[in-house]
């Protein structure tokens, strides 16, 4: 850091930045790591600017549509939305303790089921981060069409060539803000996770962290190309253009919005591979493929190879992951059996004995209840813990078991719940409308967030690795025990 600089100034590779500076930490906001993309090309280095580049604004989000939702406020989970008409959204925002020097570093990547998300969601407020001596970083990253659909003449896994990108500008520009490019962890949450999961992977990666931290996330989450370009063909032909690059080019992102709420239906596209699975379970039609040179082989398979083996994984869940989409929407208590049959045969081969499996049909069970528990486990508990197993290297599981009293209790440990325990931002999920209910935990947030900073700090926590035992950690009572055989593990493939 140059010395001769105001503490709230600050050198990077395109040029100058001012942020804000408070007793404790600097805060930069929507600093550029890249130019505004141009629309299915590769991302490019920024364009140097002249003079101090304004960084306490957080500038604009990639394009992303705000679907309504009931009994929870979605907005800190998620952010406000973009309609795309300012596309410089290749930007990243920083916390950094105001004494930094050479400071663990720690990169966040929003979830959203690769079509929402935003680095200024609120609940992902790096503050608490700097306050704890570590550098966070949160970043954006395209989106939907543009960053997660193989369109013929473009790249593939736009998105996660962004998130490379912006890993690469922190090996290069960390420094400058007092941190230790050489000690960086990648850390996310569902589609971030799921991101994240890939990269540990990808040859593309090497070298751009040290460890990583996969919340709600796994690397089963990834199509065949072959099979990703039903959607290309379907798409093009909802919007009226050639299905190559340069008719997706002619699509606006508004119409791009409308195409991806109407796929988003359970009976708007068959994904399922050549054995009838459909890894996303419905959740998102838009994920990243694999046969590309960001990820020749799956991810999981890669894991066994040995791939990604010298880095350093914390990987978890929350209990009732699906609570979040099936408790407000009424699913949980109204679904009929035949719907629920229906529903999972369309991501399932052998569904009905999958429900059967969680309770479906025996006395007291709703259907429900057997369908949700059923997809939290075969959609993000288990395929969680078979990334765990394929992992060479150190390995940690967690389980968020705190029940949110939210949706009049039912709401309970579900999918997101552990973020504001993470960012130690309860706060803004707190209220009649909040994720976590009225008054929840406060000393628990610490003791999470803790826990976190800890693992970025220097890769160690608090209970033995998985890897031997597989002992899974609660971080609600603060032990590790050994779980029970999940009846997912006989339905999803190995």
């Amino acid at each position: 850091m140059d010395t001769d600089l105001p503490a709230d100034t600050v050198a990077i590779s395109g040029g100058m930045v001012r942020g804000r500076c408070s007793e404790t930490i600097r805060t930069f906001l929507g600093v550029p790591y890249a130019n505004p993309p141009r629309r299915f090309e590769l991302p490019e280095a920024r364009t140097p600017w002249q003079g101090v580049l304004d960084a306490t604004d957080p500038g604009p989000s990639a394009p992303h549509r705000i679907r309504s939702f009931p009994a929870i406020d979605v907005e800190p989970l998620v952010g406000t939305g973009s309609d795309g008409s300012d596309g410089d959204y290749l930007r990243l925002n920083i916390w950094a303790p105001r004494e930094a020097e050479n400071a663990p570093v720690m990169v966040w990547v929003h979830g959203g089921g690769f079509v929402v998300g935003s680095k200024d969601a609120a609940i992902s407020d790096g503050s608490a981060f700097a306050e704890s001596g570590v550098i966070c970083i949160a970043i954006n990253y395209r989106m939907g069409i543009d960053g997660f659909l193989p369109v013929p003449g473009a790249p593939t896994n736009l998105g996660l060539r962004d998130i490379l990108f912006a890993l690469r500008w922190v090996q290069d520009n960390v420094a400058a803000f007092g941190g230790d490019p050489s000690n960086v962890t990648l850390f996310g949450e569902s589609a971030g996770a799921m991101a994240i999961a890939d990269l540990i992977t990808s040859p593309m990666a090497t070298g751009l962290f040290r460890r990583a931290i996969v919340q709600s996330g796994h690397g089963a989450m990834v199509r065949d190309i072959g099979v990703a370009q039903r959607l290309v063909k379907i798409l093009a032909a909802k919007l009226k253009v050639t299905p190559d690059v340069e008719g997706f080019r002619a699509v606006s992102h508004d119409a791009a919005a409308d195409a991806i709420d109407a796929l988003s239906k359970p009976n708007a596209i068959d994904l399922r591979d050549a054995d009838g699975f459909e890894p996303v379970f419905g959740i998102s039609r838009f994920i990243p493929v694999y046969g590309d040179d960001v990820l020749p082989v799956k991810p999981v398979d890669a894991l066994r190879q040995g791939a990604g083996a010298e880095i350093d994984l914390l990987i978890g869940t929350n209990a009732d992951e699906m609570n979040l989409y099936f408790v407000p929407t009424g699913v949980r208590s109204k679904l009929p059996g035949l719907m629920a049959w229906w529903l999972l045969s369309r991501s399932l081969p052998k569904s009905r004995k999958a429900l059967k499996a969680y309770g479906l049909g025996k006395k007291g069970k709703r259907a429900g209840e057997a369908f949700t528990e059923a997809t939290t486990d075969l959609v993000f508990r288990f395929p969680a813990r078979q990334f765990a197993e394929a992992h060479q290297g150190n390995t940690w599981m967690y389980e968020m078991e705190w029940q949110s009293p939210a949706c009049d209790g039912g709401l309970g440990a579900c999918h997101g719940i552990e973020m504001p325990f993470v960012f130690d931002t309860l706060h803004t999920v707190t209220g009649p409308r909040g994720l976590a209910g009225e008054d929840p935990p406060k000393a628990l947030a610490r003791r999470v967030h803790e826990l976190w900073a800890g693992f970025g700090r220097d890769g160690t926590l608090p209970w033995p690795e998985w890897n031997g035992e597989k002992l899974v950690y609660q971080l609600e009572a603060g032990k590790a025990i050994v779980e029970p055989t999940m009846p997912a593990a006989a339905f999803l493939p190995h």
